[in-house]
């Protein structure tokens, strides 16, 4: 059992903001029962600079980020880069948007380092066997509602902490706040990936992937398309791994990769249209970055999978190829 606490690390970085909202074009406010609340992008404006530190809080303080750019046919748009020594804990233990929160007619999608205190789900930290322990939590809601005091009530009593030492962090989809975040989840996608296949987490020793941020669309769904496919058409990832048989290896990075999924070949909005907006009937092999790659500590050799489809990247966005 590791002693890394990703809360105490990620509420430094919740500091951050916190001290300057208007550098983050953030606004803080405290909940009637004490809980901070942090609109990145409902009523804020939020942005790129808040949207890259929320990806580093999702990581549990145990990753770093890069914003650049990168080129799609014949344009260049921004992108986020992501790496981690602490691969397991970072994106399964904290990073993964495990959490569904609903209550009445209130539902978010949570993620980050307050899941290690709920537990949130279980089996994934029987897993990497891993829990944290501290007096204060940080979540990430992937809403674009602010949530009421029964839902604050009720993810501090998962957390075993009272509401005044919850920090609850707002990112809508359709928001560039939003968009940064979730292609700053392209390790933990592939992460998830290995390990739904058979990987045991503890063999990933060091991590790292890029993805592009695409542009914000006003309408939900096709700002949900694009969070999606820029990881699924434009996402790559690599996993160094201490590890005995390279056969293996090999076959696991060519299942481990989007294109493998029957659903692949169209933008998400798409697939999520023709599915009746019911995730549950789209194929789940689809939820996979474009391209991984595996190198092998123990052999040295190197094995790659899948490519970024620009064509599909361009036409999500409403561009020709």
């Amino acid at each position: 059992m590791s002693n890394l606490s990703v809360n105490k690390e990620a509420i430094k970085l919740v500091g951050e903001i916190c001290e300057d909202p208007e550098k983050y074009n953030v606004i803080v406010e405290k909940s009637s029962s004490g809980a901070i609340i942090i609109d990145a992008g409902i009523n804020a404006k939020g942005g790129f600079l808040v949207g890259e530190l929320i990806t580093k809080i999702c990581l549990g303080g145990l990753g770093e980020t890069l914003l650049s750019s990168m080129e799609i046919g014949r344009i260049e748009v921004p992108s986020i880069t992501v790496y981690t020594d602490h691969p397991s804990i970072s994106t399964l233990g904290s990073q993964l948007a495990g959490w569904k929160i609903k209550m009445g007619e209130y539902m978010a999608i949570g993620s980050g380092p307050a899941r290690a205190l709920a537990l949130k789900p279980k089996k994934i930290y029987s897993k990497i066997k891993y829990r944290d322990i501290a007096d204060k939590g940080v979540l990430v809601l992937e809403t674009s509602k602010k949530p009421p005091e029964e839902i604050i009530k009720m993810i501090s009593d998962f957390c075993h902490i009272s509401p005044e030492k919850l920090f609850l962090i707002l990112t809508p989809t359709a928001s560039v706040a939003g968009l940064t975040q979730i292609s700053g989840r392209i390790v933990e996608t592939g992460m998830h990936k290995l390990v739904e296949l058979g990987l045991e987490p503890d063999s990933v020793s060091y991590a790292w992937g890029q993805a592009p941020i695409l542009p914000v669309h006003p309408n939900d769904i096709e700002s949900m398309g694009r969070a999606n496919d820029a990881i699924l058409y434009g996402g790559t990832a690599h996993y160094i791994v201490n590890y005995g048989d390279d056969e293996y290896l090999k076959r696991l990075a060519e299942k481990s990769v989007s294109s493998v999924s029957r659903d692949y070949g169209k933008p998400f909005s798409e697939i999520y249209k023709a599915a009746n907006q019911d995730f549950y009937k789209i194929d789940p092999q689809i939820f996979a970055p474009a391209k991984i790659t595996i190198t092998n500590k123990k052999s040295g050799k190197t094995f790659t999978a899948g490519k970024v489809n620009e064509k599909i990247l361009l036409r999500s966005i409403g561009l020709p190829p």
